[in-house]
């Protein structure tokens, strides 16, 4: 029962996923691009997760955690750059 609702959850966040990519590459202007980059990030971070519970080990949650630092720490910088036109200043 368990493994028949981690793929039904992995097929709807891979679908999730995909939906954003679209939204990314549609997006009419630079905030909602970064916000589904942002969105995207946290997609990842869950299909990562169900494929760590799905094979049973624990390596997978440390990638989780550093994609959701690099993500966080991009999408800070991303919304910097958006609002002063740098990052560092």
């Amino acid at each position: 029962m368990i493994t028949t609702a981690l793929h039904i959850t992995i097929a709807m966040v891979t679908l999730a996923a995909v939906l954003n990519v679209f939204r990314l590459i549609k997006g009419p202007d630079a905030p909602d691009r970064v916000l589904a980059l942002d969105t995207l990030y946290v997609n990842a971070i869950a299909l990562i997760i169900l494929l760590g519970i799905t094979l049973g080990t624990r390596l997978y949650m440390e990638s989780a955690l550093l994609i959701a630092v690099m993500g966080f720490v991009g999408t800070v910088a991303m919304a910097k750059y958006l609002k002063r036109g740098s990052v560092i200043e």
